[in-house]
C-alpha cells in the first residue's frame, strides 16, 4: 500500500470585515460568522488553499500508475468555538486565479498585495470574484454572499457540470466531534488532472444557512494550521493507492506465524532519510520458541510471515500521534520470497523529527501491537 502527500504552495483566508486584507503568509486558516451584537453585520470568514499541478500530475502518472486510488484534502485544527450543533463546512473547487499575497492578519498597515474578500488578484486591481455563470466547458460557478452586510466578493467557485456532478463535498461538525477537516477529494483531483477545468485550489466555507445569519446564537469559528505554520500540522493533499503484492496465496507454502509469542525486527532500516527518500521496510518474524522438529536447518534462519490481515502505521515520535494510522485497505504489509515488507514515502513526513513504526496484525483471533523500538528520523540534508 503507499500513501503519499502535497502540501499547498499558497493559502489565505477572505474576511468580509476586512474586504481589502491579505492575509497569505498568516499561520492561521479561519472559517467563520461572527455577530458582536443584535443587528450588527455578520462578519464571514472563509479560507483558499491550493496546491501544485504538476505536482499532483506526478503522483498520478508516475507513482499511481493505473492502480486504484483515492485523495483527501486535510486540514488540522487549531482552535474551535461556538460550533454547538450540527453544521456542515463545505469545499469547493475554486474558480478563478488568486495571488497569495504576504499579507498576515491584522497587519497595520494592513497588507493588500494579494487575494482578498474582494478581489483575488490585489487592492485596486479592477478585478473582482464572479458572482455567477459557467465557463466554456459548462461548469457552473457560483459565489455567495449578503449584500446587506458586505460588499460583493468572498471567492467563486464551480458548483456542478453540465452532467449533474456536483463538486461540493461536506463535513459536519458538532460540539463533540473530532475538528480535524477531512474531505474526500477524487472527483475534483480527477477533473484537475483531466483538465476539465484549471486547478485553483479549494475554497472551504461555513454552509450558506450559517454564513450571514444574525442569529447571536450561531456563531461557529474553526481555525486551521496554514502551510506557514511553525508546527507539524499543514493542510495537505494525501493520497493513497493499492500496491499491495502477495505470495500468501491459497497454494502458497510459507511459514505463516501461529502463536502471539514471537520475535521481530525492522530490517532496511538506515535511520536517517531525507524527504525525497522512498524506502522498502522489511519486517521479520519468528516464533519465539517454535515447536522442536527433526530437520538439518536452522528453525530461525527460515522465512515466515505474518497473516495477510497485517498493517503497518507511522506515529510522531514525540507527540505520539499518528502520521500514518492503520488502513485495511492502504496499509496492508506486502510479501515475497524475502518475507513482509512495505514501502514509505518520505515527503509526507516532516523534516527533523523522529518517527516509530508500528505494525498491527492479528492471530488466532488475537490482535498484536509490535512496535518494538523501531524508530527513523526524516532530515532535511544527509
Amino acid at each position: 500500500m503507499a500513501i503519499y502527500k502535497l502540501f499547498p504552495y499558497k493559502d489565505a483566508t477572505l474576511y468580509s470585515f476586512y474586504p481589502n486584507m491579505n492575509t497569505g503568509i498568516d499561520p492561521i486558516l479561519d472559517i467563520s460568522n461572527l455577530n458582536i451584537a443584535v443587528d450588527s453585520n455578520p462578519q464571514v470568514a472563509r479560507f483558499l488553499t491550493e496546491f501544485v499541478q504538476s505536482e499532483i500530475e506526478d503522483v498520478i502518472n508516475n507513482k499511481i500508475k493505473g492502480a486504484e486510488w483515492d485523495a483527501t484534502f486535510r486540514c488540522f485544527i487549531a482552535t474551535a468555538q461556538g460550533v454547538v450543533e450540527a453544521t456542515d463546512v463545505s469545499v469547493h473547487p475554486l474558480a478563478q486565479y488568486w495571488f497569495n499575497g504576504t499579507g498576515t492578519y491584522l497587519d497595520v498597515p494592513q497588507t493588500r498585495d494579494g487575494g482578498n474578500w474582494v478581489s483575488p488578484n490585489f487592492k485596486d486591481s479592477g478585478v473582482k470574484w464572479i458572482e455567477s455563470g459557467s465557463d466554456s466547458t459548462n461548469h457552473y460557478i457560483t459565489g455567495s454572499f449578503d449584500p446587506t452586510y458586505v460588499a460583493q466578493g468572498g471567492g467563486a467557485w464551480y458548483h456542478s457540470g453540465s452532467d449533474g456532478t456536483l463538486y461540493a463535498v461536506t463535513q459536519s461538525f458538532d460540539t463533540r466531534s473530532e475538528k480535524d477537516l477531512k474531505i474526500n477529494a477524487k472527483v475534483v483531483v480527477e477533473r484537475w488532472y483531466s483538465g476539465s477545468f484549471d486547478n485553483n485550489g479549494f475554497i472551504t466555507k461555513w454552509e450558506n444557512s450559517v454564513e450571514f445569519n444574525t442569529n447571536t446564537q450561531i456563531q461557529p469559528v474553526m481555525q486551521f494550521y496554514s502551510v506557514d505554520t511553525n508546527t507539524i500540522y499543514p493542510p495537505q493533499l494525501e493520497f493513497k493507492w493499492q500496491d499491495y503484492k502477495t505470495i500468501l496465496t491459497g497454494s502458497a507454502t510459507a511459514s505463516i506465524v501461529d502463536t502471539t509469542n514471537l520475535v521481530s525486527s525492522l530490517q532496511e532500516n538506515p535511520g536517517t532519510f531525507t524527504p525525497q527518500s522512498i524506502n522498502r521496510f522489511r519486517f521479520n518474524v519468528a516464533p519465539k520458541y517454535p515447536i522442536p522438529i527433526w530437520t538439518t536447518e536452522s528453525q530461525f534462519t527460515g522465512t515466515n510471515y505474518l497473516p495477510t490481515a497485517s498493517y503497518y502505521a507511522i506515529k510522531d515520535l514525540e507527540t505520539n500521534e499518528f502520521v500514518v494510522d492503520y488502513d485495511t485497505t492502504y496499509t496492508q504489509l506486502s510479501s515475497d520470497s524475502e518475507g513482509n515488507y512495505f514501502d514509505v514515502y518520505m515527503n509526507g513526513l516532516e523534516p527533523e523529527r523522529y518517527f516509530k513504526v508500528c505494525i498491527k496484525t492479528n492471530i488466532n483471533g488475537s490482535t498484536l501491537i509490535l512496535d518494538d523500538d523501531y524508530y527513523f528520523k526524516v532530515v532535511n540534508t544527509l
